[in-house]
């Protein structure tokens, strides 16, 4: 068999199935679009559901493409074996009604030993034990030995999730040689051993289940096959796992080389530089496709990557960030496939860099938190630390529970390693399940969804907003009913709607349904599988499948809908302007009250950047610059340099919304017609929202008049409770205000200054003396930290040769520790402070001559204090 990378392997499958007529689609997203029954996209088939079910139709109903593909219920096993990763690419040939399964098979023979050149003699075949079938095409037209072919039984040859559609697979495996297997004389493919190698798994999907053993045949048979894109780079590459694939060691090289490790030197280090090698790239793909890092949804996903990883780079030296540095070479590797790399490779590495920063603050709170749990533990006498607390630091924080060990070990305690593996096989049990139903919830939605039979509606919203048309379908609780009466509510789908569903970030259209047997108040429009479903509650009289009826959108609501979507697209080309190309949206929401746009930025925006931008937008607005919609072909749209929102997958044909020549964005979206009908355009508030993610929030015509009227309100609140007349004598009377304020304040600072000054003399004559080192010790239960540090300037003028041990109780017990003169020689604050913070719980940290932390236990701070002074040798 020819050695080939994974990049040529890609592009060779690819290639192979565009030669068989196949549309070459490029990878979806990694987060669904439209299915809320999945949080990330975890195999092939996952986005092409709607092309399985019909509501989406391919050019020649033959598709070929490669998946980017995310699955995390194993991530406790990634880097305890070589075979297990969260990132992986998924190569798959499709037919939806076309070709069946005889040219699927041969396609799949050819491919692997005329491209692949793959030894027929090492070539073995599973079917499914009642698909005669496909073994008589294995034998007779494609000449597999008959010893080659297995049959299997439903368990491992039928694919079947609950009711829907199903059927036989037929499966390929690489014989790598008896070497690699269990020594039993029946092993054959279907074993445990590493021995037979499955790697291209074909599914006829031919029947329908009704979800209790009966099945009839499809009307539209598919085929879905799946060819993990990794592990056919194993077996071309003759190495044994994935991280010895040339692109993915050349990822695990750059890990040794910023830990100055050997991979296979060491076991436990291998270990970390796979978890690093495996989590880098998920995270590099995840931020590319706008998935941001945050404690819910996909974003815990993502920060559970980063934080997993950050914990192995501690576990081999690295405290510092560092897998922003790793970026480059996921993304050299990378980019031929998906350009969108390169576009993104700035924001990916800011993204992480911040994310580790936040991580080393992550760590600073658990070893706080585990500070405070020894202090009191210690306290009840205990010795042995809760495997239950133990798991709350590891789970919540990211905590490693060697520092665990290691901490609590300084402190004469021992680690409940028992109750912590209880905990950690309980989570881990609970993935399983997680893996079990991982397959099948891609489907769960739309095999059960009410309206998956019914023809797709035709929206003619762009052009008008009210039509006659019919009612299709109606459903109540996820179940199909035939009419609906006043007081109920429901969801339908029409023939015809002029409703514009929820997508892109604009909200549905509301309105009213009107017939000659009842009126329906429309409150929602969205998109379910490709359907646009309306959800209503019934006004008057009542409704029937079947019945015709008048749809009418609420035209003002629509009117203020077109405004700031059309505003958002000026505001999004502003923003590039004024802070640069790499802004690129990361979320928006349109609605009749606001717009909402979110973007990739690292910093807060300035007065002055809000004010251009604003400007630029009106700029725009009063020129009264036409707004056209064109339909073209997607390829034709991107090369007059229309943008588009990156993630997002497009249709072969798309709308291209130009403002003037100022913006150019594909968008399925409404618009108004000129951009003089926006009327004006005022930015409320500009915030963060995520690192590395900044949110606008704007307004456009009547809400900015809506807005001035409430300005007015509270300026006119504001000028009387200053008691001034009018509005115009607000500035001068805060003016005054603020100078007196000052005043006071520089008064008080002095009273502070002086009261300060004789605290210190008090104390510098208290001072206790061990040996010839002055020693004070003291907790100010009045002061914060920065009185504290005044004081401390203070006694260190007054005294040369001292320790200073400083309490803010005013401040949460933040505590200063200075050395000083002849101290140093003897003493280091920074090392003093971390065996304080060990004793009374909490953490620090500093320099030489000063450190600053926080403390839990004050009660005894003298006498444990003294006790490790002494220690020093003084």
């Amino acid at each position: 068999m020819e050695w080939a990378g994974l990049n040529e392997l890609r592009e060779r499958f690819l290639s192979f199935f565009e030669a068989k007529n196949h549309v070459r689609m490029s990878s979806f997203s990694l987060v669904p679009e439209n299915d809320n029954s999945l949080l990330l996209i975890n195999s092939g088939m996952a986005p092409l559901k709607g092309y399985f079910l019909g509501q989406q139709k391919c050019a020649t109903n033959r598709m070929t493409d490669c998946q980017k593909c995310i699955r995390t219920p194993d991530i406790d096993r990634v880097g305890q074996t070589s075979r297990h990763g969260t990132f992986f690419e998924m190569l798959g040939n499709f037919s939806f009604g076309d070709y069946s399964k005889r040219e699927a098979i041969l396609w799949a023979f050819e491919f692997v030993t005329q491209e692949l050149k793959m030894p027929i003699k090492q070539l073995y075949i599973s079917v499914y034990e009642h698909d005669d079938e496909a073994k008589e095409i294995w034998i007779n037209e494609v000449g597999i030995p008959a010893d080659h072919i297995i049959k299997l039984g439903k368990d491992d040859n039928f694919w079947e999730i609950g009711t829907g559609p199903c059927g036989p697979c037929t499966e390929l495996y690489f014989d790598r040689g008896e070497q690699f297997g269990c020594g039993n004389k029946h092993c054959q493919p279907g074993c445990d051993c590493d021995r037979f190698v499955e790697f291209w798994n074909i599914v006829f999907s031919e029947l329908n289940s009704d979800g209790k053993g009966n099945y009839t045949e499809l009307e539209q048979k598919n085929i879905d096959t799946g060819m993990g894109l990794e592990r056919i780079a194993c077996i071309a590459q003759k190495v044994d796992n994935l991280f010895e694939v040339d692109s993915i060691k050349n990822i695990v090289d750059a890990v040794c080389v910023l830990t100055k490790k050997t991979y296979k030197a060491a076991a436990q280090d291998d270990v970390s530089i796979r978890v690093i090698t495996d989590h880098i790239r998920s995270s590099v793909f995840l931020i590319s496709d706008q998935v941001m890092p945050s404690n819910e949804g996909r974003g815990y996903v993502l920060r559970r990557l980063l934080r997993r990883a950050m914990r192995h780079g501690r576990k081999l030296g690295l405290v510092e960030p560092f897998l922003f540095q790793l970026c480059n070479e996921v993304i050299t590797h990378g980019k031929g496939a998906y350009p969108e790399l390169v576009e993104n490779q700035q924001h990916i590495k800011n993204v992480i860099k911040n994310e580790e920063l936040k991580f080393m603050e992550t760590i600073d709170q658990g070893l706080s938190l585990l500070a405070e749990f020894v202090v009191t533990l210690r306290k009840n006498n205990e010795k042995v630390f809760p495997g239950d607390l133990a798991f709350k630091l590891y789970d919540t924080f990211g905590f490693p529970l060697e520092m665990v060990e290691e901490i609590t070990a300084e402190s004469g305690m021992i680690l409940d390693h028992e109750g912590f593996n209880s905990l950690m096989a309980a989570q881990k049990s609970t993935a399983r399940d997680a893996r079990k139903k991982e397959s099948s919830v891609g489907w769960s939605e739309s095999t059960n969804n009410p309206f998956n039979n019914i023809p797709t509606t035709e929206f003619v919203g762009y052009s008008m907003l009210r039509v006659k048309t019919k009612i299709l379908a109606l459903a109540k609780d996820d179940r199909s009913i035939d009419s609906v009466s006043a007081g109920e509510t429901c969801r339908l789908v029409v023939e015809k709607t002029p409703f514009y569903s929820t997508s892109g970030g604009q909200v549905g259209d509301i309105g009213q349904i009107v017939g000659e047997t009842g009126r329906l108040l429309i409150t929602n429009s969205c998109k379910e599988n490709g359907q646009h479903v309306l959800t209503a509650s019934v006004l008057e009289g009542g409704v029937s499948v079947g019945n015709e009826v008048e749809c009418c959108v609420d035209e003002k609501r629509r009117e203020s809908i077109c405004k700031n979507h059309s505003a958002c697209h000026i505001l999004q080309k502003a923003l590039q302007e004024v802070l640069g190309k790499h802004v690129a949206q990361a979320g928006s929401l349109v609605d009749d009250k606001r717009l909402r746009f979110d973007f990739a930025h690292f910093e807060a925006m300035s007065k002055e950047q809000l004010a251009l931008v604003q400007k630029k937008v009106n700029d725009i607005i009063f020129a009264c610059q036409e707004v056209q919609i064109r339909e073209m072909p997607l390829e034709e749209a991107v090369k007059t340099g229309a943008m588009a929102l990156f993630g997002e997958k497009y249709a072969d044909m798309v709308r291209v919304c130009s403002i003037g020549n100022y913006s150019k964005e594909l968008c399925g979206g409404t618009h108004v017609s000129n951009s003089a009908q926006i009327g004006i355009f005022k930015i409320i508030s500009e915030t963060s929202v995520a690192a590395g993610v900044r949110r606008i929030e704007a307004i456009t015509g009547e809400n900015v008049l809506d807005e001035l009227d409430k300005t007015d309100e509270r300026l006119l609140s504001i000028a009387n409770t200053l008691k001034i007349n009018g509005v115009k004598e607000i500035e001068n009377r805060l003016t005054m205000i603020i100078a007196e304020l000052k005043e006071a304040k520089g008064k008080v600072n002095e009273l502070q200054a002086q009261q300060l000054a004789m605290v210190a003399t008090e104390q510098a004559a208290q001072a206790k003396k061990l040996n010839s080192i002055n020693i004070i010790i003291q907790v100010f239960s009045d002061l914060k930290l920065e009185a504290v540090r005044t004081l401390y300037d203070i006694l260190r003028n007054k005294l040369p040769d001292c320790i200073f041990i400083l309490v803010a109780g005013g401040e949460k017990n933040s505590i200063l520790v200075g050395v000083s003169g002849k101290a140093m020689e003897k003493c280091r604050a920074d090392e003093l402070i971390k065996r304080l913070c060990t004793t009374l719980g909490g953490s620090g940290g500093g320099k030489k001559e000063l450190a600053q932390g926080r403390i839990v236990n004050i009660a005894n701070l003298e006498q444990e204090a003294m006790l490790i002074l002494q220690s020093f040798n003084l």
